[in-house]
């Protein structure tokens, strides 16, 4: 059997053994949106729970559009367009627009990367920021939480008379679904803000999993800090295999990520019959599969079908190696998964990525991770407590031979985008 694999920018083609293939998990097929633009202007004009966004700009001299970074693939160029048109047709002069990049604690994007994500156009006709959590400068406390934790979040955003989200809805390892308030938490909080929101008890509780928001510590976090923050305005999209969008959802901030969440839920929850010895998967391709550090998400996904003690060969490009100088400092520092478990609740313990580190914790306990990339050379995927192998094939001859003559392969060709759900019995 021949499937294609997302893999970077072009796919990769993998032969695995027919007799042995239970099933191959794909996202459900849904109407795609032909006039993507016209959609997303209807969308602002007739939105869920507030009024139309131009009349919202009515009267403000200022507004702030937080916008995903890099690492997620949003169609930026078609949601900023009449986004953008809206604003200053409701009267907000351009002078007053600023495109704050959600980065969380990732690398700024400049220069190409910025024109890639939003177009050049725009990079060169609006006002671009790159959100820095490390630099206190740029942040403005907002108090705390019930419990006390601090909050403190970007003074671009909070300058703003209309402050605005944008993002994509899809499922998300540890909040559930992305998109929504994450913008603002992680997207744009301060680096002790963030530092809470990815601490292991919010991580731990099997609640913080792909596909959950009912009693989720991390989702209910990231809401109480942005209804903190306020939000005026969210525009949520969803997009099918293909990167074609199939629906946008814009209002309220709740209200139209909840109706993003249903939508992404039509083609994600895939139903399975029984896990799997070997799970074959991938990270979704570009540009989610570019380092090790978001290859973890690949992982995660597959976790629901493979059997306890199970393998998971899984194909990433890695053409930015291993992760930020955070992450790679962490893994040098890591002598074994079981102590980094340990010290990770200690107060004085801490590196920023190490979130990442945890959720591959999660992963380990319950299968072996077989990792196929031509981007990063055998001993640096090694050193992340994985097993390198030459080629998929390679990996899934290895790990059937040792599961046994009755083992049998689930693969999910675009990896963490699809949901798998166990078929009721």
């Amino acid at each position: 059997m021949n499937i294609t694999l997302n893999y970077g920018r072009t796919g990769l083609p993998v032969e695995l053994p027919d007799d042995r293939v239970a099933a191959v998990l794909h996202m459900h097929q849904v109407p795609v949106l032909e006039d993507a633009e016209g959609a997303v202007a209807l969308a602002l004009a007739e939105p869920l729970g507030t009024p139309p966004l131009k009349e919202m700009a009515a009267g403000k001299q200022t507004a702030c559009i937080v916008v995903s970074d890099i690492t997620r693939p949003v169609p930026n160029k078609v949601i900023l367009g009449p986004l953008l048109r809206a604003l200053e047709e409701g009267g907000v002069p351009r002078a007053g627009i600023a495109l704050l990049i959600a980065t969380g604690l990732h690398r700024p994007n400049e220069g190409a990367e910025l024109e890639e994500m939003i177009g050049a156009d725009l990079a060169h006709t609006y006002r671009v920021v790159n959100h820095v959590a490390r630099d206190d400068s740029q942040q403005e406390s907002l108090g705390t939480l019930a419990d006390g934790t601090p909050v403190a979040i970007n003074r671009e955003y909070l300058k703003a008379d209309l402050r605005i989200v944008t993002g994509l809805v899809e499922p998300h390892l540890m909040a559930g679904y992305s998109g929504g308030r994450k913008l603002i938490c992680p997207g744009i909080a301060s680096r002790d803000t963030i530092r809470q929101f990815h601490h292991p008890r919010m991580l731990e509780p099997a609640e913080a999993s792909n596909g959950i928001i009912e009693g989720n510590p991390v989702h209910q976090f990231s809401l109480a800090v942005a209804r903190k923050a306020r939000v005026d305005f969210n525009v949520c999209v969803t997009l099918n295999e293909q990167r074609r969008l199939t629906g946008v959802f814009a209002g309220e901030l709740e209200q139209a990520h909840q109706a993003g969440i249903e939508q992404a839920n039509k083609m994600v929850r895939v139903e399975f019959d029984e896990p799997a010895d070997v799970v074959v998967t991938s990270c979704a391709g570009y540009p989610l599969d570019t380092t090790v550090y978001q290859s973890v998400k690949g992982a995660i996904g597959a976790l629901p079908v493979v059997k306890q003690g199970g393998t998971i060969v899984m194909a990433a490009s890695l053409t930015e190696g291993t992760g930020s100088p955070d992450f790679v400092q962490l893994l040098d520092d890591t002598e074994s998964m079981e102590q980094f478990t340990k010290d990770m609740w200690r107060d004085d313990f801490f590196y920023v990525d190490q979130w990442q580190l945890e959720e591959h914790a999660k992963v380990l306990r319950k299968a072996s991770v077989w990792l196929y990339s031509d981007g990063l050379p055998a001993a640096e995927v090694e050193r992340c407590f994985v097993t390198s192998v030459e080629s998929v094939e390679a990996g899934v001859a290895a790990a059937l031979a040792k599961a046994g003559p009755a083992a049998r392969i689930i693969a999910i060709p675009e990896g963490p985008y699809v949901l798998p759900v166990r078929a009721k019995q």
